[in-house]
């Protein structure tokens, strides 16, 4: 099944630790196969003040991997990257991983959602998808990866940082 995952990064060599997590989730994805986004700069969302500026994209593999496990190992990921297993909400991180969709699954269960419960509201999110899968219709919300950033407005800025990474 297809499932797109939302990479960030705001300490470090951010493009490093993205490029570094664009190599293992290539090694969750059946075949190997990934489609990446490109790179965006973005403003810290909802966190605490002097957060350093994020670095943001998207992948999409192809896992036939259980949603719980593929979140186990990203989880897994993250903390052997330097990203404490306890931490607070929305604090600076070498690398954080969400999935933001698995096929056309909707699920709450355990810790995970699917959906990405905040995937239409973050513009961090939307820009990346856009640029791999802009007609994508996110389940649950009846509407295009393109028609939801277009209702973003202007609000979250971003900036085109690498289109090749």
């Amino acid at each position: 099944m297809k499932a797109g995952i939302a990479i960030g990064s705001d300490l470090g060599d951010r493009l490093e630790h993205l490029k570094q997590s664009r190599d293992f989730l290539r090694t969750l994805s059946d075949d190997g196969w990934l489609l990446a986004a490109p790179v965006y700069e973005t403003s810290p969302v909802d966190c605490p003040p002097g957060t350093p500026a994020f670095l943001n994209t998207v992948v999409e593999i192809e896992s036939s991997l259980p949603p719980d496990e593929l979140l186990r190992r990203l989880l897994q990921f993250e903390e052997t990257h330097g990203r404490p297993n306890v931490h607070g909400r929305n604090t600076p991180r070498t690398v954080d991983l969400d999935v933001l969709y698995f096929g056309d699954l909707m699920m709450k269960e355990g810790m995970v959602t699917l959906p990405h419960p905040r995937m239409h509201e973050r513009r961090f999110v939307l820009r990346p998808l856009a640029d791999i899968r802009p007609e994508l219709v996110v389940p649950g919300l009846d509407r295009t990866v393109r028609q939801l950033l277009a209702s973003l407005g202007d609000a979250q800025p971003v900036r085109l940082l690498a289109k090749d990474w």
